[in-house]
């Protein structure tokens, strides 16, 4: 029975000693905290966007025929003026043909009107007529020379030749009748929608005598060589959406950009005086997000912050703490509003390259 008593005597001493050491370890926890920092910083956003030609059109059959010739392949890149298709010219050679000689003999019988009523033998009227009639024989030619011109297809400018629609050599053509496409990618236009929010930023924090610069990254993940210049907005937001179309042109000047690509827009855009603290300091209750701020007798206090933009491993906050405050970076989980905490204090820079540090292992 003493036995018994005498251990349970060291058992209860035991956790008396477990129960001193691990207060005695709480007590000893420090707590890294940092300084929300205010500057000037630049936001960047990415949006997917649609590539398209600066110029892209269909080309089609002016006229009715067979196809007798075609001078091009798909893709290739074509020079404006050259000679792309030839649809079967015999009826409109004819046509002209016929119109060319009717304006020669209406040329003979107007200047022997003329020599005749210089001489008084035949009126003014007679004249004015056989004039008349040349002039209508010259118009019937030059119409003739037009539907002989639209038996040959070419180029309205440099570009490249698309996919031809089911025509080959012989097929026959109705007028109007869908040939291929010609895309002059000598620069692209790039479509992408922004967020009435984002658009609002963009408008305020930028001069409207700076071009705002953007990138294009490709369906590789690759960033494209060339950056692009946003030149225009759309008028109207989207109602459905709540977004404005933004466009940027890009040149491309070795054509690897095509028509119909996809990709993502990175824009930038400047912040003046951001408040800006590491995202690892925040946490979330019922959608709303708070941070542990550390008073000047060490005490914690919950605060809810709102978020103007996120950036890498950072949150630009618009409402709820100034530059001055303190803010708990990490231990977040083991306190509660109202504890005091040893702290140690970290510099924020130093903090966002560890967190960058460690998302590159």
């Amino acid at each position: 029975m003493k036995n018994i008593i005498i251990i349970s005597g060291l058992v209860v001493l035991l956790f008396s000693a477990c129960a001193h050491k691990e207060s005695h370890h709480q007590e000893e926890t420090i707590f890294t905290v940092t300084n929300a920092i205010q500057t000037d910083t630049v936001l960047h956003q990415s949006y997917v966007c649609q590539i398209r030609s600066i110029q892209h059109i269909e080309l089609r059959a002016l006229e009715k025929g067979y196809l007798q010739h075609i001078f091009i392949d798909e893709g290739k890149l074509v020079k404006k003026g050259q000679l792309l298709f030839q649809i079967l010219p015999v009826v409109y050679q004819a046509e002209a043909q016929k119109a060319h000689a009717e304006v020669s003999f209406a040329e003979i019988e107007y200047l022997n009107t003329k020599a005749l009523a210089d001489s008084n033998i035949v009126s003014k009227n007679e004249l004015a007529l056989a004039k008349a009639k040349l002039e209508k024989a010259q118009a019937d030619f030059q119409l003739a020379k037009a539907h002989l011109s639209f038996t040959e297809i070419r180029a309205p400018f440099d570009g490249i030749v698309g996919r031809f629609n089911n025509v080959r050599m012989g097929s026959l053509l109705d007028e109007g009748e869908l040939l291929t496409t010609l895309s002059d990618n000598n620069k692209m236009w790039v479509y992408f929608n922004v967020p009435e929010a984002e658009y609002i930023n963009y408008t305020t924090q930028r001069s409207s005598e700076t071009a705002a610069h953007v990138s294009l990254q490709m369906a590789n993940n690759q960033l494209f060589e060339q950056d692009g210049i946003i030149e225009t907005i759309e008028a109207d937001f989207n109602n459905e959406t709540g977004n404005i179309a933004f466009r940027a042109t890009f040149n491309n000047p070795t054509r690897l950009l095509r028509h119909g690509e996809t990709g993502n827009i990175f824009m930038y855009t400047p912040i003046k005086n951001a408040i800006l603290i590491p995202q690892s300091a925040t946490y979330e209750v019922l959608d709303k997000k708070f941070v542990f701020l550390v008073k000047d007798d060490n005490t914690v206090l919950a605060k809810e912050i709102k978020i103007q933009n996120e950036m890498p491993h950072m949150y630009i906050v618009s409402a709820g703490i100034n530059p001055s405050d303190k803010i708990l970076v990490e231990g977040i989980r083991k306190v509660k509003n109202g504890d005091k905490i040893n702290i140690k204090q970290k510099p924020f820079y130093t903090i966002l390259k560890e967190m960058q540090n460690l998302r590159a292992e």
